[in-house]
């Protein structure tokens, strides 16, 4: 019978289906012997940064451990992007193979973070020479344990400066010189020598993780309040174009409502053909001012301001204003154009063009946006083209702007959002960038870990309970929260709630509001629709407002009823407590009709951060009254049951003293739909 010669293998690695072979020739230092595992928090094995603000914490775990018995040392090592040197501290054994470790984020930019073991042998040694002594050998029979001491100690002198080499040294003679008595061994157990060993590890066996980055944002990017406004609709004459000047007056109000970013839709010159009329017709009428997301017209493109909004110098004086008053304006960066932009013309590469030789509109049959032209990213000439984009953004940063909301980013390019966003964050570090991206959760999540700093998500169509708590249960106790920051908008110019905003009372928008900005730090809406409790949709059954502001200039008549009083005292609490600046810390809690009966509206959840503990309670039932008993987490506050704790509702500033975990609530929508108990023990 014939036989076969196993085949000599040529590469390092030999793999046979799921084995893996390693070559002795493959592996850089047999000596290392700890091993680093599971390191978290790790984007897709390293791939992608995770997301911290600048000042908050990175907490890092890791599985260490080595063969035998020996002593490990674990620490996390951390620096500034670019940096050579890293900075060391030790991590915490939480048992079962498993170290903890924190830094603290301190620039804006990029940092990076890894996890180090070593196994220690004088440390080892010094531990098991401990134990000799506790188990009651003498001094004489431990002579020569010290004089393998002694000698680790001169090891060690080899690391160390010259100046502790001197004293290590000194050290060593003494041990040696004193073995056998009983002075010999207090000296060897001695801090000082401990703390050499600290001081002077053995690189040559150090292990080492994959080294992980943080992309470290400015504090805005963690808790911000935002307002969406189309200033041509803010004209002090009805009926006229507004401009930036017009818009001027309204920053000192947004302000002490607590608004700390302005959001304008696209302020470029707007196309001609296939101009949309009022509400999102096909024909425009004579007077009609189409959609601004038709970007491009002869008087310019996506470097231009629409001439009846002002000038450039008009611009750059709002945007100056607004910031003295502590308001960030972003802008809306939408990726497409009119068939009048002159790209249409100079760059036709960059566009699809049909057999019939029309360029290709924008669909989403059987929808039709003929007035918006998309880009081709599969274009040969792909590399100007993206030069291109990254110049809009450089151009406004260049004005001063430095948060963008960009429209319809899943719609483009990955591969471009990747290398855009790292090189405009490496140049301009204090940009943030929200996706507004309402599609699949794979998407979302895809273009956050390619560098989105915000994201919209699904929070306008979760309106029932168990949805909302799922739904928040993934943002934020999941991988997710890592790179994944939820911006919860309340409404857009697009989107009034079919479900829940639909000839609604005010009370539902009061609610849906509240629920927002007691869940995440980041919120928006779109003004004044929203504090006008505007209900009514263009057709029942979709979202879209009727006679939109997206396709007409509308004169606001601010006089007439809206819950702005509301709004702004719900900012003011978020502004005066730090628990509702995060997002990751929430916990959901009971609330029962009847024992083991869960209330279907009422819904509470805690926020802590350091002292500052948070209760809300929410009825989701915009007209019902709802009424049930909340449990309170004492054991999180370190409250006892029975404990009297003073408790402060901050929307009626109404103080109560509990004592108990469980108490009762009744919320009327018709005159108070949440409460914000702040939590004081004594």
């Amino acid at each position: 019978m014939a036989t076969t010669k196993r085949p000599t293998a040529k590469s390092k690695n030999i793999t046979n289906g799921t084995s893996t072979r390693t070559s002795l020739h493959s592996i850089q230092n047999g000596k290392m012997r700890a091993v680093i595992d599971k390191v978290m928090p790790c984007i897709d094995g390293g791939l992608y940064p995770i997301k911290r603000t600048v000042g908050e914490p990175v907490i890092v775990k890791a599985d260490v451990f080595a063969d035998g018995h020996d002593t490990l040392v674990v620490t996390l090592r951390y620096r500034n992007s670019g940096e050579k040197t890293w900075n060391e501290l030790p991590m915490e054994f939480l048992g079962n193979d498993r170290w903890q470790g924190e830094f603290v984020t301190s620039l804006v930019g990029e940092m990076e973070y890894a996890v180090a073991a070593r196994v220690d042998h004088f440390l080892s040694w010094q531990s098991g020479f401990k134990k000799r002594v506790e188990s009651g050998q003498d001094a004489e029979a431990l002579k020569t344990e010290v004089l393998i001491g002694a000698d680790l100690l001169g090891e060690i002198a080899k690391r160390a400066s010259a100046e502790d080499t001197k004293k290590i040294k000194a050290l060593q003679a003494s041990l040696k010189k004193k073995a056998g008595t009983t002075e010999s061994v207090s000296e060897a157990l001695s801090d000082t020598l401990t703390r050499f060993a600290e001081q002077y590890p053995d690189e040559s066996i150090t292990a080492q993780s994959n080294i992980y980055r943080v992309t470290v944002d400015p504090p805005k990017a963690g808790f911000s309040t935002w307002v969406e406004i189309f200033p041509r609709s803010w004209s002090q004459t009805p009926g006229k174009h507004g401009t930036f000047k017009d818009c001027e007056r309204l920053l000192m109000d947004f302000a002490e409502m607590g608004f700390d970013v302005l959001y304008l839709p696209p302020i470029h010159p707007i196309g001609v053909t296939k101009r949309k009329g009022k509400n999102n017709s096909t024909v425009a009428q004579a007077g009609d001012v189409g959609s601004p997301w038709a970007i491009g017209s002869k008087e310019g493109g996506h470097k231009a301001i629409h001439p009846e909004l002002g000038t450039l110098d008009d611009f750059q004086r709002f945007v100056k204003k607004a910031r003295s008053l502590g308001i960030d304006v972003a802008l809306d960066i939408a990726f497409q154009c009119s068939p009048d932009h002159s790209y249409v013309k100079e760059h036709p590469q960059w566009f699809k063009w049909r057999p019939d030789g029309t360029v290709q509109y924008a669909e989403n049959p059987p929808k039709k946006y003929e007035d918006v032209l998309p880009f081709n990213f599969e274009t040969d000439d792909w590399k100007n083209l993206w030069l291109e984009l990254k110049s809009i953004f450089e151009f406004w940063i260049q004005q001063g702007v430095t948060i963008f909301r960009v429209d319809n980013p899943h719609t483009k390019s990955f591969a471009f959002w990747e290398w855009c966003i790292s090189e405009l964050k490496r140049d301009y570090p204090e940009t943030i960038f929200l996706s507004e991206a309402f599609t699949r959760p794979k998407v979302m999540y895809r273009l956050a870990k390619l560098g989105y700093t915000h994201s919209y998500t699904y929070f306008t169509w979760r309106n029932n309970k168990p949805d909302l708590q799922a739904y928040l249960t993934e943002l934020t106790t999941t991988d997710v929260k890592e790179f994944f920051r939820p911006n919860f908008w309340a409404n857009t110019p697009d989107i009034l709630s079919e479900e829940f905003l639909h000839y609604a009372p005010p009370s539902a928008f009061m609610l849906r509001y509240a629920l927002a900005a007691t869940l995440s730090s980041n919120i928006g809406i779109y003004e004044p629709a929203f504090s006008l409790c505007l209900n009514k949709p263009l057709v029942k059954g979709k979202e879209e407002y009727v006679d939109s502001e997206k396709y007409e200039i509308k004169a606001w008549d601010m006089s007439q009823f809206n819950i702005r009083p509301f709004i702004k005292r719900i900012n003011q609490i978020r502004k005066e407590n730090p628990a509702l600046q995060q997002t990751n810390n929430l916990t959901f809690t009971q609330v029962e009709v009847a024992p083991q009966v869960e209330s279907e509206y009422l819904i509470a959840y805690l926020k802590s951060y350091g002292n500052n503990h948070l209760l809300t309670v929410v009825n989701h039932h915009p007209s019902q009254a709802q009424e049930g008993w909340v449990r309170v987490p004492l054991e999180a506050l370190g409250i006892q049951e029975g404990e009297p704790y003073r408790v402060r509702e901050l929307i009626t500033n109404t103080e109560f003293v509990w004592n108990k975990a469980w108490n009762y609530i009744r919320l009327n929508p018709n005159e108070l739909v949440a409460a914000i108990f702040r939590i004081e023990p004594k």
